[in-house]
């Protein structure tokens, strides 16, 4: 990876637009980005590590006031790991909650396709 990437290159390999990382950038869940001599954003890859975690906490839905949170304590060093610590087994309990009442979810529609499949076949 290039050392230091533009917005369209990080964009590019996130899947995030340009908009949304100025976003995230804005409201604290990104640090102040590297600059170059013309004012262009310049993502290291210490950035691109960070967004993809942060995408990780995204796909797994976790709140954006969250995800701030989160990056608040990173942000203050390493006296906040064990809230930080905390706050990713709260929230890895819940994603695990969230996927116990999926897997039920899924049951209860195999089920239902199977009956209407029995249903269809006994026409």
């Amino acid at each position: 990876m290039a050392s230091h990437l533009s917005i369209d290159e990080v964009a590019r390999r996130t899947g995030l637009t340009a908009h949304t990382l100025r976003y995230y950038e804005r409201i604290g869940l990104i640090a102040p980005v590297g600059r170059a001599e013309g004012g262009q954003r310049r993502y290291a890859a210490a950035d691109l590590a960070w967004i993809d975690f942060l995408l990780r906490l995204r796909t797994t839905r976790m709140p954006i006031s969250r995800m701030r949170a989160f990056a608040t304590l990173r942000a203050a060093g390493d006296n906040t790991v064990p809230d930080r610590r905390r706050m990713l087994e709260t929230h890895l309990q819940d994603v695990l909650a969230e996927m116990d009442a999926m897997r039920l979810s899924v049951q209860a529609l195999e089920e239902k396709i199977g009956y209407y499949r029995a249903v269809e076949r006994s026409k």
